[in-house]
């Protein structure tokens, strides 16, 4: 076992690392900008290293200050939490040069599933089914154009090396086609360094419903179960549950058959998960598997009862699963909602600001992550993610009732400082969605 792993981000998801390391009684190291100086990690974890100003990219994305901060602490691995460097295979194979174990997936199934066009062709010839659309990266416009008329509208343009529902452009007119290819790429470009794009059917009315597995170094899979993350804006979710609603058994067994199909067929190690489109006609396709923690795995913590970051360190220090997949039992219903600092009236524009007040909700069967306190200064360089509440019930109707009860009395106040919290109740009283039977537009019908 590690006695001291490096945390290499920031926020909610570095506490929540620092915390299960702490449980297993390991050293962590924080890292930190300028911006993080005071921030909830840095006070928790055992030690921490100032990596760089407030830009990512000169401090949480700073490769060579991150590995430099794990040597001069003694750190034995490096967990990258989500996003930042969590799916970025130079990061694991510097930290590896460097005698570091990275927790995560090798850098080699890195390359291979974080190239989204790569990956498609991949699971395609494990057997998993994966929408009409390009057979990699699209060589220019005139082939986007062409890809396009044969695989018919909509089409989506996705950023081969995206991530974190960015990089990506619906386009419902051919008309638009160029331009939209065009600015997607710029995007691409500017956030990922790499311009590349492929495209693939849009599907409409879809639901996104995703599979967790968890895979050894000894070549034993199990998948957790499945999520529905269909609440979404700008491609990027809002609330996610397990079970998914509305889901037959025979469907749900199948996505998870496919998920564990597709992880042994790459020789996949860790957390991941792969992450499907659902058509009205409850047909399901890949669209993407990520490498690394997601933001949502609390819900499936919830119902089955494993920690899903402990399981990720021990599996990275060589430790066989100890579990089977019939150990896996799934109780009742988790539902999580991200609250973030945005303003739903402008289209979710980020409201940074000094929190003066903030008062997690509590009561049974209520999880809280967040890194916020009275004081904290929600800045301009990161994402808007302020808190996730998490709730636990028998069944769906009380697991809504708690997650509103929670949603309204979360207390948070501080100058130009707005919250999602309201306009989530408002999803959460949706008649599509206490039904279960709401898409990926759900959002965009609401705000118009």
């Amino acid at each position: 076992m590690f006695s001291t792993v490096l945390v290499a981000n920031r926020g909610e998801i570095a506490l929540r690392v620092a915390r299960a390391c702490r449980e297993l009684g390991i050293r962590t190291v924080a890292v930190y900008s300028t911006a993080d100086r005071e921030s909830a990690v840095v006070r928790f974890a055992d030690e921490a290293v100032h990596i760089g100003p407030p830009p990512a990219r000169a401090s949480y994305l700073n490769i060579p200050a991150v590995v430099e901060a794990a040597r001069r602490t003694g750190a034995q691995a490096v967990h990258p939490g989500y996003g930042f460097l969590s799916e970025d295979p130079d990061f694991a194979e510097v930290c590896e040069a460097n005698g570091l174990t990275f927790i995560g997936p090798s850098p080699d199934v890195l390359t291979r599933l974080g190239d989204k066009a790569a990956c498609r062709a991949l699971m395609a010839e494990a057997g998993l089914p994966v929408l009409p659309g390009s057979t990699g990266p699209l060589a220019g416009a005139a082939d986007a154009k062409e890809a396009a008329q044969q695989t018919g509208y909509p089409v989506i343009l996705k950023a081969v090396a995206g991530g974190g529902g960015r990089g990506m452009a619906v386009v419902t007119d051919p008309d638009r086609l160029l331009d939209s290819y065009r600015r997607t790429a710029a995007h691409a470009r500017s956030v990922f360094g790499d311009d590349r794009l492929y495209l693939e059917r849009y599907v409409e009315r879809a639901r996104h419903v995703e599979v967790q597995v968890l895979c050894d170094r000894h070549g034993a899979v199990v998948h957790l179960g499945e999520r529905d993350c269909s609440v979404q804006r700008h491609h990027q979710k809002l609330v996610e549950e397990t079970p998914a609603p509305d889901l037959p058994a025979r469907l749900r067994s199948a996505m998870c058959d496919a998920a564990v199909r597709g992880a042994r067929a790459v020789g996949y190690t860790g957390v991941g998960t792969f992450e499907f489109v659902l058509t009205p006609e409850r047909d399901f396709h890949l669209m993407e598997v990520n490498c690394r923690l997601q933001v949502e795995h609390p819900v499936t913590e919830m119902v089955t009862g494993i920690d899903l970051v402990r399981e990720q360190i021990l599996v990275a220090a060589g430790h066989p699963l100890t579990l089977r997949q019939e150990d896996v039992v799934h109780r009742g219903v988790a539902v999580e909602c991200r609250v973030n600092a945005e303003d739903p009236s402008r289209d979710f524009a980020p409201t940074p600001g000094l929190l003066t007040e903030f008062e997690a909700p509590g009561g049974p069967f209520v999880r809280v992550d967040t890194h916020a306190f009275p004081g904290w200064r929600i800045g301009p360089d990161y994402d808007s993610l302020l808190a996730k509440a998490v709730v636990w019930a028998p069944d769906r109707e009380r697991a809504l009732a708690r997650m509103d009860r929670v949603l309204e009395e979360l207390r948070v106040r501080g100058e130009g400082v707005c919250i999602t919290a309201g306009f989530l109740r408002k999803v959460l009283a949706r008649p599509e969605f206490r039904a279960g039977r709401h898409t990926t537009g759900l959002v965009g019908e609401m705000t118009g």
